[in-house]
């Protein structure tokens, strides 16, 4: 990623902010602007959500979309085409279409269809008499978060720990998945993963311990095997070709 890009995340929950955290603090730290948009999050996480966000120096607004009801009207596509003509971003982080579709996450489908139309609108001629004052932009860059096939990997281990710290901040995620690996993991399993969680105390503390190995596993795999560089990467998958006036390293 080149020095002081505009980058604006796109998302539908609000862990994503911290699920790409990584190269949206990267950006920062480059001197760049990033920005995030969550289309679905709850009013009791919002506030951890931001605390995330500022943790990780990213600038965040919340589109209040309904569960369950993400559709491809011309209201919720301006919600969208608002953000992107404000941002005016060189660089857009959403989800992978391809594992949209497997995943079974709600809205997550109408999401996705929804995000891309709005990008392409947004560099059109569409809407321009409800939204005065914010000309077209050009469709920017996009890479897909957490793809199935990556074809990019950033390297995040100088800034591991703020990602880390701005996971912490995700209280009612972490609880709720506390409540999820206690159902779904075996007591031995959990222990082989996490030593100590049966005596962890809360949904919470259980949570953020398996949250730590999960990363730790997930930025690790994506930067060291296959002759990997990187100890600790994030992964994504750029739309289009690799446009590049010579061969680069």
């Amino acid at each position: 990623m080149a020095k002081g890009q505009r980058v604006l995340f796109l998302g539908v929950y609000g862990m994503e902010v911290v699920e790409c955290g990584g190269a949206l603090a990267k950006n920062v730290l480059s001197g760049g602007e990033s920005y995030a948009s969550i289309m679905l999050c709850r009013d009791k996480s919002q506030p951890q959500v931001r605390q995330a966000a500022e943790v990780l120096g990213v600038q965040v607004s919340f589109l209040n979309f309904q569960a369950g009801k993400v559709d491809l009207s011309e209201e919720s596509k301006l919600k969208l085409i608002k953000v992107i003509r404000e941002v005016k971003p060189d660089i857009i982080i959403t989800q992978d279409p391809e594992h949209s579709f497997h995943d079974l996450d709600p809205d997550r489908r109408p999401a996705m269809t929804l995000l891309l139309e709005s990008i392409a609108l947004a560099s059109r001629d569409f809407g321009l008499d409800k939204l005065p004052g914010l000309s077209p932009h050009p469709i920017p860059t996009i890479y897909y978060m957490t793809p199935h096939h990556p074809n990019t990997v950033v390297d995040i281990a100088d800034v591991w720990e703020k990602k880390e710290k701005a996971m912490d901040m995700l209280e009612s995620q972490l609880e709720f998945s506390g409540m999820h690996f206690d159902r779904m993991l075996d007591p031995e399993t959990a222990e082989i993963l996490c030593p100590g969680f049966s005596q962890l105390k809360n949904n919470h503390e259980k949570g953020r311990a398996i949250h730590k190995v999960l990363d730790k596993a997930v930025h690790v795999y994506h930067g060291l095997p296959s002759h990997g560089h990187f100890a600790l990467a994030e992964a994504y998958k750029r739309e289009g070709n690799f446009h590049l006036q010579e061969l680069t390293i």
